[in-house]
């Protein structure tokens, strides 16, 4: 005789499941910021990333991760377990709030308010919403491992994809040849890769340092970060390899001055011997860096010089808008108004997908000018305060921890001077910067 259970259990099963499930994450909410890090890994196809707005995997993940733990807090359950101090300290909330009043000011003084509206919702997700979020998600040092290893994971998986492109020759072009590697993300999000791949190699190299010397753990670690290395070199982005340079440096004199010069030598000795020694792109990874200050002459990179002239472009833009800015995402809408004539109309994109293609500069590649042009002065005080408050206090405070926290912060403050936000990897910016907020400006510990 069959066996046969009640209709109403099977009806009940499911929500019995949904609620364990939301619970589980109640508790270890960092488990869902792991996961927007992971989304960044899944092919969305080529998509036009600088022209318009796509909603990803990983967006739709941090949005999540916002509405799971203001529900949290509408329940009235604390954000911290008795004992810990609460989330949001007051520093924290007095600069995710001038981040947002000034993107306010720009988008209702805006050339055009209407446009500027998403831009400003972009803007309040980036840098307020998802890293006050993570900021909340960051419970214990657990919490954190969680983050940094979900960093690590994806960054292999990018690395590991990105060298097969390279060696394979199946990657973006590159003078004319298939070899640059661009991850999952394609050639029209170029830069993509490179900042998951350093992100990871910054983590690996925190986490490392942290384990016992001599341990499997530190070992695997270290080695971990060692081989991305190679994908980060391949990637022929010379703002990634200085950003790494600059937070890995960082990173080690704040876990150890006299560590930090042995390990110096020994990336030096490495990046020979796999970049030289081995042929592993020597030649590309060379042009490229000489490349960085060719900006006249016969030997002159269009791609730096391009970059010059948005910088100036920006500049032009905020001498007519100086207080609160032309509005979020008005930069396109001016640049043809008040760009040099030598600018170019487009960079050249091309992989085997997508053939060969010209994607239009709508954006100045500096984040720092993009907030200038479009958000005046007031957006450079609100980023500027938000931006220096988390670095001070990250060097200033001391524990194992902020090793990560300073590392992943320096790459993004450096990198901004070459990029702005855009693409598909641009909300693990809110996910470091949840981070550096969790230990720059902590909270005051309860009774």
């Amino acid at each position: 005789m069959a066996l046969t259970l009640p209709a109403a259990d099977g009806l009940k099963l499911p929500a019995v499941l949904r609620r364990a499930g939301v619970t589980a994450l109640l508790r270890r909410p960092s488990l869902l910021a792991a996961a927007t890090i992971l989304l960044v890994c899944v092919p969305t196809g080529e998509k036009d990333v600088a022209a318009a707005v796509h909603i990803t995997p990983a967006d739709l993940a941090s949005l999540a991760l916002v509405g799971l733990l203001a529900l949290d807090l509408l329940r009235g359950r604390p954000a911290r377990s008795a004992g810990q101090a609460p989330g949001l300290s007051r520093p924290a909330a007095l600069v995710f709030a001038a981040v947002t009043v000034a993107a306010a000011a720009a988008t209702v003084t805006s050339i055009d308010p209407s446009a500027s509206l998403t831009g400003f919702i972009r803007l309040v997700q980036i840098f307020v919403l998802v890293p006050a979020a993570v900021l909340a998600a960051l419970r214990d040092r657990t919490d954190l491992r969680v983050v940094l290893g979900a960093f690590v994971l994806a960054a292999l998986i990018e690395g590991v994809v990105g060298a097969e492109q390279y060696l394979t020759g199946t990657g973006a072009s590159y003078t004319g040849q298939p070899i640059r590697a661009v991850g999952t993300f394609g050639a029209l999000d170029i830069m993509a890769m490179s900042g998951v791949v350093s992100f990871g190699l910054l983590a690996a190299l925190a986490l490392g340092l942290a384990e016992r010397p001599g341990s499997w753990g530190r070992r695997a670690l270290l080695a971990t970060a060692a081989f991305l290395v190679f994908p980060l070199a391949v990637s022929f982005s010379r703002g990634s390899w200085i950003a790494t340079a600059v937070g890995a440096t960082v990173l080690l004199l704040k876990a150890d001055r006299r560590l930090a010069l042995r390990w110096a030598a020994l990336g030096v000795a490495a990046a020979i011997v796999l970049v030289g020694g081995l042929g592993a792109g020597g030649g590309g990874v060379a042009e490229r860096l000489s490349s960085i200050g060719s900006v006249s002459g016969g030997n002159e990179d269009h791609s730096v010089s391009d970059r010059y002239d948005l910088w100036a472009t920006a500049r032009a833009i905020w001498a007519d808008h100086p207080v609160t800015g032309a509005g979020p995402k008005s930069f396109q809408r001016l640049r043809d108004s008040h760009a040099p004539l030598r600018l170019s109309s487009g960079s050249d994109a091309a992989d085997s997908t997508i053939g060969f293609t010209r994607e239009p500069l709508l954006s100045p590649h500096n984040m720092y000018f993009l907030v200038l042009s479009e958000q005046g002065l007031v957006g450079m005080v609100a980023y500027g305060g938000l931006f220096l408050s988390l670095l001070i206090g990250c060097l200033r405070r001391p524990g194992a921890a902020g090793t990560a926290a300073v590392g992943l912060l320096c790459w993004v403050l450096v990198d901004f001077l070459y990029a702005d936000i855009g693409g598909t990897t641009t909300v693990l910016t809110s996910v470091i910067l949840g981070v550096a907020t969790w230990w720059a400006l902590p909270a005051r510990e309860t009774p």
